[in-house]
């Protein structure tokens, strides 16, 4: 099973709790945590190279979760790191917003379930799979940033 590193990111304790709760149910991935309150306590826990995932709410303060996404892609080092968003927000364009303009990867409506994390998770946690076990093609010429 892959072992994952999640930043999980929630004004609500209790909501961080269900998250990583789920997740641990959902047997998708051996998951540790790092648990950020806000987009801007996340952008200052978030390092690519150490964090695999990354779930985020939506509305926060200090920094709302879709702005959290839009910097960390800005920072052009988050490589493949999925960024799901986990919100009670459920219109369209809001999900068109989160997925399509800020560059996240998936989107859970809360209330969600175990089931809910599992059909949602299931194929973007099998493609990281894929390319956390893929070899790094060595740097240098052209094929390789091409393939890279």
């Amino acid at each position: 099973m892959l072992n994952l590193c999640a930043l999980v990111i929630d004004d609500s304790r209790v909501m961080r709790s269900m998250v990583m709760k789920n997740l641990i149910a959902a047997r998708l991935a051996n998951f540790t945590f790092i648990e950020a309150e806000d987009g801007a306590d996340a952008l200052a826990k978030f390092d690519p190279a150490k964090i695999d995932i990354c779930f985020v709410d939506w509305n926060m303060p200090n920094m709302t979760g879709v702005e959290f996404v839009r910097k960390a892609r800005a920072r052009g080092d988050t490589g493949l790191v999925p960024m799901i968003m986990v919100t009670s927000e459920k219109t369209m364009s809001k999900i068109e917003e989160a997925l399509a303009e800020a560059g996240a990867d998936a989107y859970i409506c809360k209330p969600f379930t175990v089931d809910d994390l599992q059909g949602k998770l299931k194929k973007l946690l099998d493609k990281l799979a894929n390319q956390l076990s893929a070899p790094t093609p060595a740097e240098g010429g052209f094929f390789s940033r091409l393939l890279g």
